[in-house]
């Protein structure tokens, strides 16, 4: 059984404030929008608590998101969005994880929460997308204390 199976819904990319872009995000956007920096953070970000943002349409969705379509920067989309739904809380908190299976239709809906966790970790390491505690980086990537766990299979998070 598959942990997670994105089905382009676009339920991750609404609301406001939550797509963090880190700087190689901002060098991945940057490259496939053929912007500068100070070009594409005056067009689609802006910044919140010292940390730019990707801002959100007038449909409270991700400005990159198009119905029909989904994420047009999919290619280049930010970290955050490379790890969804594999975000702290949803590793470390069954019921967390209980919420987001019931917003997220890809998640296994009878996947049980330690097997998330580790599947979850395992692919945030391998696609590495964990975090390094960076100012720029989003909380929810901040998951290397819980690596450790990956090595004890009957540990739930």
């Amino acid at each position: 059984m598959e942990a997670f199976d994105c089905r382009m819904c676009g339920t991750c990319c609404r609301g406001t404030g939550g797509i963090v872009v880190g700087r190689k995000d901002l060098d991945r956007l940057c490259l496939h929008t053929a912007l500068s920096p100070e070009e594409f953070a005056e067009r689609f970000a802006e910044r919140r608590n010292g940390k730019l943002v990707v801002r959100a349409g007038a449909d409270g969705r991700c400005i990159f998101f198009a119905d029909g379509t989904g994420c047009t920067v999919h290619p280049a989309k930010p970290d955050i969005c490379r790890a969804w739904p594999f975000f702290r809380g949803n590793l470390v908190d069954p019921e967390s994880l209980a919420l987001a299976k019931e917003y997220c239709p890809g998640i296994h809906p009878d996947i049980a929460p330690a097997d998330f966790a580790r599947r979850g970790l395992a692919y945030l390491a391998e696609e590495g997308l964990v975090g390094r505690g960076g100012s720029d980086e989003a909380a929810a990537l901040q998951v290397k204390d819980l690596q450790t766990r990956l090595a004890d299979p009957g540990e739930t998070p």
